[in-house]
C-alpha cells in the first residue's frame, strides 16, 4: 500500500538533492515533461563502457519529483546500461521510501528520462 505520506529518505533527497545541475560533459541527455502536472526533469548521463558512470538532473516541479530524480541519479552510477534500463517507476519509488498514489507520476518520469537518455545515446551511436 502506498504511503500518504512524504518518507524521511525522500525529505531528504528533496532538502539535499545529490547531482543537482547540468553536466557539461555529457554523453546522453533526456528532457520530459508530465503533461498533466507540468513537472519536467532533464536527466544527463556520462557513459563509459556501456555503464553510467555519472549522472545528473534539472528537475522542475513538486518535492517528489525532486527527490525522485536525485535518487534516480544515485540508482543509476555504476550501473550498465541493460540494468539501468530494466529499472521500473516502482525502484524509483521504493528508493524514497514509497510515495503518495497522488505522486507516482514522479517515478514514471524517471523511468521514462532514464530509457529515452539510453535509447537516444544508443541511436547516436549506431549513427556514427
Amino acid at each position: 500500500m502506498a504511503p500518504e505520506y512524504y518518507s524521511p529518505t525522500l525529505i531528504d533527497h528533496f532538502e539535499h538533492p545529490r547531482n543537482a545541475g547540468a553536466m557539461e560533459d555529457a554523453d546522453a541527455e533526456a528532457y520530459v515533461v508530465n503533461p498533466v502536472c507540468g513537472d519536467s526533469l532533464r536527466l544527463f548521463l556520462k557513459i563509459e563502457d556501456d555503464r553510467v558512470q555519472r549522472a545528473s538532473f534539472l528537475t522542475s516541479g513538486c518535492p517528489a519529483s525532486i527527490a525522485t530524480s536525485s535518487a534516480a541519479t544515485e540508482m543509476l552510477a555504476g550501473r550498465s546500461l541493460e540494468d539501468a534500463e530494466a529499472l521500473t517507476r516502482d525502484d524509483y519509488a521504493e528508493a524514497v521510501g514509497g510515495l503518495p498514489k497522488s505522486k507516482v507520476h514522479c517515478s514514471v518520469l524517471a523511468a521514462s528520462a532514464v530509457r529515452q537518455a539510453i535509447g537516444e545515446w544508443r541511436k547516436q551511436r549506431a549513427a556514427v
